[in-house]
């Protein structure tokens, strides 16, 4: 049954229920399996079916509106229509740039009251920036590179990817846990033991604490490649860590938890800080918009 159960994985959403239903029919009639069993293993493979299906765009937007919902509860929005308008037009200029320039509601782009020095990127378009990591800011290319990698989050789908990492966690402890109370054998018992563990590595390390490193030098990756297309200097980006290395606390609550150090990333990225002169009207356009926050 483990073997049947494992091919399973590997079939696409409907054949799993379908072929589930078919397999556990056919071992009730020749007596194989009693009708609780056959029960128990629907529920395992029916939550196996959840954890493959593929996002809709506009589940993606839904999704990452509700999470966008509880960056909210957290943060409070900056009431300040300048700034927000700023970031927004910055915001919506760098995806056009991007690879997925168009998403199902549009990209969203709001400044948070606090003094938290972070950013978020919620599946779906929306990117939350934090007053304190705009003061990190002394250009808009430095503004651009911190929104640019948050597109890069958006278009690597890490927010779904890490949904659909928690969804496979409950797979697995709805598997373990009905595959033990049907057969209650060794061979069900080791499956579960093993489950154990992963699921908990899984809570810890991707849910609970942010993006990986990997997910994070590709976010990088492609803000370079944002700016570069949008006319910024991707350079920009080691300034902007540069900054932030001088501003993080190590150990914080804030972006030293959920990123990797300002120093490794810009080892990971190869290219050197900016140093060609920033255009002025850049340079009256940020100051307008966020000199009075700076």
């Amino acid at each position: 049954m483990i073997s049947f159960l494992a091919l399973l994985i590997f079939c696409g959403c409907a054949a799993v229920e379908t072929a589930t239903t078919v397999a556990t029919d056919i071992a009730v009639q020749r007596g194989t399996i009693t009708k609780e069993q056959a029960t128990s293993i629907r529920t395992g493979t029916t939550a196996v079916a959840r954890s493959l299906e593929n996002f809709t765009p506009e589940q993606e937007y839904y999704i990452g509106r509700s999470v966008g919902a509880v960056v909210l509860t957290k943060y409070k929005a900056l009431n300040d229509s300048k700034i927000n308008s700023y970031v927004n037009v910055l915001g919506q200029t760098l995806a056009l740039a991007s690879g997925s320039p168009e998403l199902f509601n549009g990209y969203h782009f709001l400044v948070l009251d606090s003094g938290d020095i972070n950013a978020f990127a919620t599946p779906g378009g929306h990117v939350f920036i934090t007053r304190g990591l705009l003061r990190c800011c002394r250009t808009e290319d430095e503004l651009a590179a911190v929104l640019a990698h948050e597109i890069g989050h958006i278009l690597m789908r890490h927010g779904i990817n890490a949904i659909q990492k928690a969804r496979m966690a409950e797979t697995l402890t709805v598997l373990a846990r009905e595959g033990v109370k049907t057969y209650g054998d060794e061979e069900l018992i080791k499956l579960s033991n093993s489950f154990g563990d992963v699921i908990s590595d899984i809570t810890t390390t991707m849910i609970n604490n942010g993006y990986s490193r990997t997910y994070e030098y590709q976010a990088d990756a492609a803000a370079v490649t944002i700016l570069r297309r949008a006319g910024y200097q991707p350079g920009a980006l080691v300034n902007m860590l540069q900054v932030m290395s001088r501003q993080i606390k190590p150990g914080g609550s804030d972006f030293a938890k959920t990123h990797p150090s300002p120093q490794a990333r810009i080892a990971e990225l190869g290219i050197s800080a900016q140093t060609a002169q920033i255009p002025n009207i850049r340079k009256d356009r940020f100051i307008k918009a966020a000199g009075h926050l700076l």
